[in-house]
């Protein structure tokens, strides 16, 4: 169990290996050259009063509280800015200090409300804290006077509220937005007695810049900034220390409860991907735990058209097996398949991988990798051997140029985005290559070296024009292809990528960026000391998705970017298991650890511990699972905790699949659009009530815990084992999560040493973790590359099929916005709704107005595939030819228009990259009509009606 209250030395480390000898208050202590007084004190056990100290940020000394006695020196300086000295001589504890504390703390409280009895921090204040170990009895000022003890509260927060009668001005709040957060929404106004905390100007918290990540009111000392939770519910009194369940990034979190009921989430200052920070939905956005529309009981029916039946946990095991026993003996084996979680525990995830292995003796397993990073896993295994990123995050804090490609780091993985945006503050350099201005481009004290607005589908072209840059100007790393990539391959690129083809004058006319801008940015990460690559969705959502990362890693490499902190290539992963699940074997063609399932010797090992014989064939992957669906071959489908009704390409085509299904198992927390068309729902467990790990895009193994009892009565690897069982397959008796990560590490070699015990022991560890590596691998291919030599490949761009035309003049691409995550069925269900409560079009002001589209009107975005209506949001985000939407709420139906193109190697959709028109209009597309009159009890719409402008 986590401590309640986290160790707080008041300033943060210095981070340095060299220490100091010094005395504090008789002791003699070591410490860190560079810590202050107040953090040595702190490691020593030695308590020094503070208020507006804490190691989450940098020292202030405002607070007067903190006061020391140095010999040899005139004053009381403050120990929170004073840094240790080799020999120094420090008193924290005599009358002269005691009388000046005690003096000071008269004086903040002269001006604070009496009303600590009552008060949603009682127990939990600094303040408080503060005035009994300074033995403050008295406040001989009186309380008469001016004060500041009436004004009024802001409430405007859904999360939290801000009192300010109750705010010292200790700037806690302002240094954490700017320091920690980085979005400088904070600012103390006034002076002198009308000094108060402001918000944006003076606006209300809500309508200010703020992100509502948290950290103002985690750094808060009083009440001032207060958890909507605590004030109605009080002070927590224990906690759970656990991680997030949504992007990719893996914040550890404390859990913190009064008794069985969870008051507030609080990141973990533990925590090696987060250290302390989070974002809204982290921090906030759990209480869909709890929400009304969570199904915890299972349920069945014959025909989707059937209304739904509770049943008991044993009829519905018995109905589903006898569902799918009849299905295989109908249509055969191969006939049936699973499609694994990226939100659900490794061990979940490796319950439905060895179910399909072995009870539906198939290899018909794939993930939601499949739709997002797979070509990160292909890309990256041919180039450096193995299927994830290279580094751990905080290797971003020794970059000196940063190149951002098709990731939104602020919206999708706004933890990571700060942590760059603190190194961007320091002096690196950050070049952005996306079609849409995104906030990195300018944000507080940060501006993008370059911006690269490049043309959806071209992304290939563009990297082949950065290499070909640095190959010709004489640019690249010799030292390092020659002793760590393959000769020959080089050879092949070098002669390739020198071409006029890629040249930036070439690739102008492709990509819509100048030549110039090409060239510069080239030359700014080739001559780098320490270059990243960090990308997302935005370059793996393509038909060249797995062509591009291999691009990228041949850029890496040709410039040595590679197998140190500060450089490598980093995929931004969208989901906080996605890692995890393609870990796990969650692939047609691959068991865990990335091994074919071709290799007899990889077989053999699964098949004496899995107790039956293992398919040496590859199974089918999602699209060809519908599209056999479609042909009447694939008649059964086992969904844990995706939800490709809404998440998959081409709606239309994936729901005519769907409907062909004879058995469909939904295992989730809600009745999502793919239970539509399930017979059998099986309720899943929260990641409250989860017990094992999740893997970041880090590659770190993260434990989770179960904070409360699983509301369902059933551990969901537990729900998949039982109808293991009884498909017949009776060697699968796991008894706990734990049981079940022994087995991944004794059939999985990069994970040979990780246990639960180990992670509960040491905390988390990036894979590999086994004899080798026995503490993990914080960064890949240090000395050599996983597969020996780097191997270059070349990346000839081929442009996509999906092309604007007359009829479809412009190209949607898709992304996601911060209060929301993936299909939103999450985040839907708590306060973050009301950030966004719908999907919208962002469009060129040029593009609507030849249009005759108005800023809030309804349109018609329509594709070769289908049509939707959403309102317009008139945005200069986006260049003239291109328009951008979300796919968070199901009754817009985004992938309504996107197509059935997809990856070459992959089969990773291409999202990015559709062709539309956009015209406007006053009604409900036919398919958003037929989705709102066949789901009323999933609709979040009003009656389909004629649609007016919004105001």
């Amino acid at each position: 169990m986590a401590l309640l209250k986290e160790p707080d030395f008041g300033t943060p480390s210095p981070k340095t290996n060299s220490t100091v000898s010094l005395e504090i208050d008789g002791m003699t202590v070591e410490a860190e050259q560079g810590a202050s007084i107040m953090r040595a004190a702190a490691q020593a056990g030695v308590s020094v009063p503070k208020l507006c100290a804490t190691d989450s940020v940098d020292a202030f000394g405002s607070c007067r509280l903190c006061l020391v006695e140095i010999d040899g020196r005139r004053g009381t300086p403050s120990s929170c800015t004073t840094p240790v000295e080799e020999g120094m001589v420090v008193h924290t504890q005599t009358q002269r200090l005691a009388d000046l504390r005690r003096g000071v703390m008269e004086l903040y409280i002269s001006d604070h409300p009496l009303d600590c009895l009552t008060c949603s921090d009682n127990g939990d204040c600094e303040l408080q804290d503060m005035a009994g170990v300074v033995g403050l009895r008295e406040v001989r000022y009186g309380f008469d006077g001016d004060n500041h003890t009436d004004l009024g509260k802001d409430e405007s927060n859904p999360y939290f509220d801000y009192d300010p009668s109750k705010c010292i001005a200790c700037s806690r709040c302002v240094r954490a937005c700017d320091e920690v957060q980085g979005t400088l929404a904070l600012t103390i106004e006034g002076r002198g007695f009308a000094s108060r905390v402001a918000a944006g100007m003076s606006e209300s918290f809500f309508d200010s810049e703020c992100v509502s990540c948290g950290a103002c009111v985690q750094a808060c000392p009083t009440a001032t900034l207060q958890e909507k939770s605590v004030v109605e519910h009080g002070v927590p009194d224990r906690t759970v220390q656990t991680t997030c369940a949504y992007c990719g990034v893996g914040c550890s979190f404390n859990a913190e409860l009064k008794g069985d009921q969870v008051i507030r989430m609080v990141p973990s200052k533990d925590g090696k991907a987060n250290h302390g920070h989070s974002c809204v939905k982290g921090r906030f956005a759990w209480g869909y735990a709890t929400h009304k529309d969570r199904i915890t009981s299972p349920m069945i029916r014959e025909k989707i058209t059937d209304p739904w039946r509770e049943v008991s946990w044993d009829e519905a095991i018995e109905f589903a097996a006898a569902k799918l026993k009849k299905t295989q003996a109908t249509y055969g084996r191969k006939s049936i398949g699973a499609i694994s979680s990226s939100r659900c525990t490794i061990e979940e995830v490796w319950a439905v991988v060895r179910m399909t292995r072995t009870a539906f003796a198939n290899n018909n397993i794939d993930t939601c990798a499949r739709v997002c990073h797979s070509p990160t896993g292909y890309g990256l295994k041919q180039t450096f051997g193995t299927s994830a990123g290279t580094q751990h995050f905080d290797s971003v804090d020794d970059s000196d140029v940063i190149l951002v490609i098709g990731a939104n780091p602020t919206d999708a993985h706004p933890v990571f985005a700060s942590q760059m945006k603190r190194r961007l503050r320091q002096g690196a350099k950050v070049i952005v290559a996306d079609p849409r201005a995104i906030d990195l481009l300018r944000t507080p004290h940060v501006e993008a070296a370059h911006h690269l607005p490049l043309l959806p589908g071209t992304n290939v072209a563009l990297v082949n024009a950065l290499a070909h840059v640095a190959a010709t100007e004489g640019l690249l790393d010799d030292a390092f292809i020659q002793s760590r990539c393959e000769s020959d391959s080089f050879a092949e690129w070098l002669e390739f990528i020198k071409r006029d083809v890629n040249s930036p004058e070439t690739v102008a006319d492709i990509t819509g960026v100048p030549a110039e801008d090409i060239r510069a940015a080239a030359r700014l990460y080739a001559t780098a000391d320490n270059g990243a690559i960090y990308y997302g969705l935005g370059v793996t959502e393509h038909s060249q998705g797995s062509t591009m990362v291999m691009g990228m890693a041949n850029l890496a490499m040709a410039t040595g970017n590679i197998g140190r902190s500060g450089v490598g290539v980093n995929p931004l992963r969208g989901q906080n298991n996605v890692q995890g699940s393609c870990d796990m074997g969650s692939f047609p063609h691959e068991f865990s650890g990335y091994r074919p399932v071709s290799d007899e010797a990889v077989r053999a090992e699964f098949e004496a511990a899995w107790g039956v014989p293992q398919d040496g064939e590859n199974g089918y992957r999602i699209p060809n699972m519908l599209d056999e669906a479609c042909a009447g071959g694939f008649k059964g489908l086992y969904v844990q905790g995706e939800d490709i009704a809404q998440s998959d390409p081409n709606t239309l085509h994936v729901e005519e699949a769907l409907r062909a299904l004879d058995i469909m198992i939904v295992q989730d927390l809600f009745l999502n659009e793919t239970a539509r068309f399930a017979h059998v729902f099986l309720p899943g467990t929260s990641f409250l009530e989860k017990d094992g790990c999740f893997i970041n895009a880090e590659r770190r193994i993260n434990r989770v815990r179960p904070v409360t009892k699983s509301a369902t009565g059933k551990d969901e690897w537990e729900v998949t084992q039982d109808l293991a069982n009884a498909l017949g397959y009776d060697k699968m008796n796991f008894t706990s999560a734990a049981e079940i990560m022994d087995e991944i590490a004794a059939l999985t070699p990069s994970f040979t040493d990780v246990s639960h015990a180990m992670l509960d022991e040491k905390g988390s560890v990036q894979w590999p973790c086994n004899a080798d590596a026995p503490e993990g691998t914080p960064i890949m291919h240090v000395d050599e590359f996983v597969r020996g030599k780097g191997h270059f490949v070349l990346t000839e761009f081929v442009p996509t099929t999906e092309k604007a035309n007359r009829k479809f003049p412009l190209l949607l691409t898709t992304g996601r916005i911060l209060s929301q995550y993936n299909v939103g069925a999450q985040t839907r269900r708590t306060e973050n709704t009301q950030w966004s409560e719908e999907d919208v079009l962002e469009i060129h002001p040029s593009d609507a107005e030849v249009r005759g589209i108005q800023d809030g009107h309804w349109v018609s975005l329509r594709s070769r595939k289908g049509e939707i209506t959403l309102k317009a949001v008139l945005s200069e985000r986006m260049a003239p030819g291109v328009v951008y939407t979300t796919f968070h709420h199901p009754e817009t139906g985004a992938n309504v228009v996107t197509t059935e193109n997809s990856d070459w190697a992959t089969e990773c959709p291409e999202y990015k990259v559709t062709a539309v028109e956009v015209t406007p209009a006053n009604h409900r597309s036919a398919w958003q009509e037929d989705y709102a009159a066949s789901t009323p009890q999933l609709r979040k719409i009003a009656e389909p009606s004629a649609l007016e402008p919004a105001e």
